[in-house]
């Protein structure tokens, strides 16, 4: 069971996916503008909050930028106009997990926040050593924590597990969808922008690594890298 804050302007949405959440055996809350949700947010430290973009007040832009700002670490699922591509780059590179797009079958929509959850639960695998170094940086997979000297970095979930999955080897490439199926599992879609905008995300917090260059690396046409040095 997990806590679960639902926010959307229009009722019949909350309405039903709380219901359907509630069917799943989680605790629901609601809001139906952004400063509410956000101070809900605040008090609640809900485990995932269903976020729709468009809301009264505040926008759901807004309520994740604030809450990620606060180091507040609960897990995001956007709501999306079907078409707005760029409004799920936006999402994702603010640190939001997942998003599915408006109109949605809400079964989907338990789906992908299943997928998230799992995902937040997930032990590290027994072969990979909870704390290992790469480059400057100390990855520390039991606190899922990431240090470069005395300094943390704040990295969302998705964040930390894609540079986790990709320092297990250094140097070897990991396509899109490899790494889709690591980090994302089921709720991964091959052919979104979702791993682009997370590594993305992901460069711009860890800055060039001594020596410069990337930390991750492309290569064009199959996918990402650790830089092996």
């Amino acid at each position: 069971m997990a806590r679960i804050l639902v926010v959307d302007d229009e009722p019949h949405i909350v309405e039903v996916v709380s219901a359907y959440l509630a069917r799943e055996g989680h605790q629901v809350d609601t809001a139906t503008d952004g400063d509410v949700a956000l101070q809900l947010a605040r008090d609640g430290r809900p485990d995932l909050l269903v976020l729709d973009v468009m809301l009264p007040g505040r926008s759901g832009f807004d309520v994740l930028r604030q809450l990620r700002a606060e180091g507040i670490a609960s897990a995001v699922v956007m709501l999306t106009a079907r078409d707005d591509v760029i409004d799920r780059v936006a999402g994702l590179e603010m640190g939001a997990d997942d998003y599915v797009t408006k109109p949605f079958e809400p079964r989907e929509l338990v789906a992908r926040i299943g997928a998230v959850l799992r995902r937040m639960a997930e032990a590290t695998p027994a072969a990979v050593p909870s704390t290992r170094h790469f480059l400057d940086l100390t990855i520390d997979a039991d606190a899922r924590e990431v240090m470069r000297g005395d300094e943390a970095l704040a990295l969302t979930r998705v964040e930390f597990d894609l540079l986790a999955v990709l320092t297990e080897r250094p140097g070897t490439v990991l396509s899109r969808g490899q790494l889709g199926d690591r980090i994302f599992g089921e709720a991964f879609e091959a052919d979104d922008r979702t791993m682009d905008s997370h590594v993305k995300n992901l460069r711009r917090k860890l800055g060039p690594p001594p020596g410069g260059g990337d930390y991750i690396e492309t290569v064009r046409g199959v996918g990402y890298r650790a830089a092996r040095r």
